[in-house]
């Protein structure tokens, strides 16, 4: 396994990457409350050298027993895809969270992350107001995403 920095995609400033070939998938930053993972590839990394993402995604999941996360990510359908199979230890793999029910996008990655932390900061009935009202049923808006990954993916 070997150590790479690559430009982060939130600030510009350089921060670890921790990858054992150019399909890991995993790049973060720690912020006080948990970790923020921004989903790219090796490969994908290297090209965005100097320059952002221009899709966000903040996203609410849940479970069978309506437990609620909050997250933001510049790929939804990866990130959906990583938490539906348990493949980030944490809260989403533990409490089996696997339902996307909520999601909103921005250009704008500070905009996402604060809305992020807007909703987290919420009341739990007011997330679920937030989520009925674009998502009465509360289906999986996931619900056939294949895998295919490219549907929701910007063109470049």
């Amino acid at each position: 396994m070997e150590m790479r920095f690559f430009p982060s995609l939130c600030s510009g400033q350089a921060r670890p990457c921790v990858a054992q070939n150019d399909d890991e998938r995993m790049y973060g930053s720690h912020r006080k409350g948990g970790t923020s993972i921004v989903s790219v590839t090796l490969s994908e990394a290297k090209g965005l050298e100097g320059r952002t993402m221009s899709t966000y995604y903040v996203y609410i999941m849940t479970n069978r027993s309506k437990t609620l996360y909050t997250g933001v990510t510049n790929y939804l359908e990866r990130r959906v895809f990583q938490h539906k199979h348990h493949l980030v230890e944490g809260f989403t793999k533990r409490y089996n969270i696997t339902k996307l029910v909520y999601y909103e996008e921005t250009n704008d990655v500070k905009e996402a992350i604060s809305r992020e932390k807007q909703i987290k900061g919420w009341l739990r009935r007011k997330k679920i107001a937030l989520i009925e009202s674009v998502n009465p049923e509360w289906r999986d808006l996931s619900e056939g995403w294949g895998g295919d990954s490219s549907s929701l993916r910007s063109s470049e």
